[in-house]
C-alpha cells in the first residue's frame, strides 16, 4: 500500500530519445540503472530506469521516445550539463570508462578533481546527453548530513 505523501519530493528527470531500445541498452550496460517499467501508448514509448531495489529513496530516469521523433538524435544535456551517478569504488569509474572507450562513447577521461567533485569520467548516451560517473563525490551523503543537522 502506498505511503501518504506529506511533502513535495524530487522523483525523476525525463529525457527524450530517438531510439528507446538503444538508450535502454546504453543505460543498463554502462550505468547501475535497471529498467523498472516500460509503457507504450498512441504517442510512443517510455521506460523508467532506477537503481535496483532502491526503495527508501527512489529516483527515476524516464526515457521517452515519441513516434514522431523516431530515429532523431535528441540530446539536451551537453557539453557540461549532465546527469550524475556515484559509484562505490574508484575502480568502478575506471571500468565504466574502459567499457565506454570501447563503445566510443567516453566523453571525459577519468580524472581526479578537487573537492567536492571527486574522481570522475563522463559518457555520452546515444542521443548525446552527458552522464557523469563519480566516486567520492558524496552529493547524496552531503545532503543527508546537512538535512540531518538540527538548526542552531
Amino acid at each position: 500500500m502506498p505511503t501518504e505523501l506529506t511533502e513535495a519530493r524530487w522523483t525523476h528527470i525525463a529525457l527524450p530519445t530517438g531510439d528507446l531500445d538503444k538508450a535502454i541498452g546504453f543505460y543498463t550496460s554502462l550505468t547501475p540503472l535497471v529498467a523498472v517499467e516500460r509503457f507504450k501508448d498512441a504517442d510512443g514509448e517510455s521506460v523508467w530506469l532506477s537503481n535496483a531495489h532502491q526503495v527508501e529513496t527512489p529516483f527515476v530516469l524516464v526515457l521517452v521516445s515519441f513516434s514522431k521523433d523516431k530515429g532523431e538524435k535528441l540530446g539536451l544535456l551537453a557539453p557540461f550539463a549532465h546527469i550524475g551517478i556515484e559509484v562505490p569504488k574508484r575502480e568502478d569509474v575506471d571500468a565504466i570508462a574502459a567499457k565506454a572507450r570501447e563503445l566510443d562513447c567516453l566523453h571525459w577521461e577519468p580524472r581526479q578533481m578537487p573537492n567536492p567533485v571527486g574522481y570522475i569520467c563522463a559518457l555520452k548516451d546515444p542521443d548525446g546527453n552527458v552522464i557523469e560517473i563519480s566516486h567520492d563525490q558524496r552529493v547524496f551523503d552531503s545532503v543527508r548530513a546537512l538535512w540531518g543537522r538540527q538548526p542552531s
